[in-house]
């Protein structure tokens, strides 16, 4: 198995099987957690890393789509958006119509996406596919909450596929593909059907003084009727694929993918990476603190700032499945940082901060 080399400030570090192998590691450990300790492994992770992992996607998402994430078209989204975090907020007061109002605002950000960044008949697919889509979720709005639940754990698959193009060796990329196919597909509907261990627990472990008796937690992620096996499987599924979401958003883009932190800090100068990890780590030592407290009311929080990066993503996602994005630069086997003006200036701005 072999592959280009991924390349840093620093100089090329990563070559597409390392890159492979670390990604494969990680889901062995991810899934041996989740295995143990599903909804331990759920909520910590949540608290450690759920607000820096949004604010590091957030990043990613408009450093590395920064052509189609113009300036009008962002700020329309950000207002779109910020109606869904409202409603997320007023939810606990009044769940049926701060849902339904979600509803509407989400496809709404996923019909204007498709008006921004598709034309002729890719645009009309879209809006003749989210038609139906929509008048589903509003007939049944806790499905659409529950797909999006999951289609949220999905995403860094599509995002990590469109981030393989640009490793030129044909093996390497297919090696990468595979693992990421291995981890997000193959391995949960391997669980859910019934592989791995019959005695998977839901006990909350060291996160009961948090999330009670975990009630909550499962019932939020599992169709109604769920039986309590599939249940708790679907627990560790999502315990697994949240870690994997993680490890992808806080660990690896970070690391392989620093144009796209640079074509960030160039529209943001102010939001140096040291800043950016300080806000995150600061957040999630408040989270904790506030899921401590009342974790329905830290988890309906969280969930109004990740509605950023939920809807966002989405957005984009709709573009990239449809042929609205270009794919990544090539540059012969290596991964190479851009050395154009707006590198350069995004390099001059952080060293004057």
């Amino acid at each position: 198995m072999t592959g280009g080399e991924v390349t840093t400030e620093t100089g090329p570090v990563l070559r597409s099987r390392t890159v492979t192998l670390l990604v494969l590691a990680a889901a062995v450990a991810a899934l041996l957690l989740a295995s143990a300790a599903p909804m331990a492994t759920a909520v910590v992770g949540l608290i450690l890393f759920g607000l820096l992992g949004v604010v590091l996607e957030l990043r990613y998402l408009v450093g590395r789509f920064s052509g189609l994430l113009t300036r009008p078209f962002l700020h329309l989204l950000a207002v779109l958006v910020t109606g869904v975090a409202g409603c997320r907020l007023i939810a606990g007061v009044a769940p049926g119509s701060g849902r339904l109002a979600e509803i509407v605002l989400g496809c709404a950000v996923l019909g204007v996406a498709a008006y921004h960044g598709l034309a002729g008949r890719r645009r009309v697919v879209a809006w003749a596919a989210l038609a139906p889509v929509a008048a589903a979720s509003l007939a049944f709005p806790s499905y659409y909450f529950l797909v999006l639940t999951h289609l949220h754990l999905l995403a860094p698959l599509l995002f990590l596929w469109d981030w393989s193009r640009r490793i030129t060796s044909p093996r390497g990329r297919l090696a990468f593909r595979a693992v990421q196919v291995l981890w997000a597909v193959v391995v949960p509907l391997a669980l859910l059907a019934g592989a791995g261990r019959s005695g998977f627990s839901a006990d909350p472990g060291i996160v009961r003084s948090v999330v009670g008796d975990g009630h909550s937690v499962l019932a939020s992620l599992a169709p109604p009727g769920t039986s309590p096996a599939v249940a708790v499987r679907v627990l560790v599924v999502f315990a697994f694929a949240q870690s994997m979401g993680y490890v992808v958003w806080v660990a690896l883009f970070p690391r392989v993918a620093p144009d796209a932190s640079a074509s960030f800090e160039a529209r943001v100068p102010w939001a140096t990476p040291a800043r950016l990890w300080a806000a995150g780590f600061v957040a999630a030592a408040v989270l904790a603190v506030l899921f401590g407290v009342d974790f329905d009311r830290g988890r309906a929080l969280y969930a109004a700032v990740a509605s950023y990066a939920t809807y966002l993503e989405l957005a984009v996602l709709l573009l990239l499945v449809l042929g609205g994005v270009a794919a990544p630069r090539r540059s012969g086997t290596v991964i190479r940082l851009p050395t154009d003006r707006t590198y350069a200036t995004a390099q001059a701005r952080r060293h004057s901060a």
